[in-house]
């Protein structure tokens, strides 16, 4: 077995038995090492964006004082849903290995399939408002030269 999944399997363990939430673990690793764990925590912390990867990424950026995990690989122990799919698109991870599949984890009672299958379908929910207003926030942000603080 590949240490840092055996990581990311301990780490789901971990908050599995501490009733934190679902079986979901990931691991971080750049150049050889780790930078991150987490565990899902959506039941702990009352909020489901506590997905272990999104964990994880939160641990990595703060270790490492940057947004750009570039270099980096994440295990872990399910196929990312599409909101830890975009994190890990827009931390600019660009390898991830996962244990188990969609089928896998809705074979245990989660529903990451349906959200996969929303995505192209979410015209009514999205709504586009207020346009201009934000255009001109868009522009004040645009018109600051120095964004290295952004």
């Amino acid at each position: 077995m590949n240490k840092y999944m055996r990581m990311a399997i301990n780490e789901a363990r971990k908050g599995i038995h501490a009733g934190h939430g679902g079986p979901f673990g990931a691991v971080i690793v750049k150049d050889g090492e780790v930078v991150g764990k987490g565990h899902n925590q959506v039941v702990k912390n009352n909020d489901p964006t506590c997905h272990g990867e999104m964990m994880a990424i939160h641990k990595a950026c703060k270790k490492l004082g940057t947004f750009d995990l570039s270099g980096c690989e994440l295990y872990t122990t399910g196929e990312p849903c599409p909101m830890c799919m975009a994190a890990i698109l827009w931390a600019n991870i660009k390898k991830v290995y996962y244990g188990c599949n969609i089928v896998d984890t809705e074979g245990i009672g989660f529903r990451d399939k349906v959200f996969y299958e929303m995505q192209g379908h979410l015209d009514e929910m999205v709504i586009e408002l207020d346009r201009k207003a934000c255009l001109k926030l868009y522009a004040e942000y645009a018109a600051i030269e120095d964004k290295t603080n952004y």
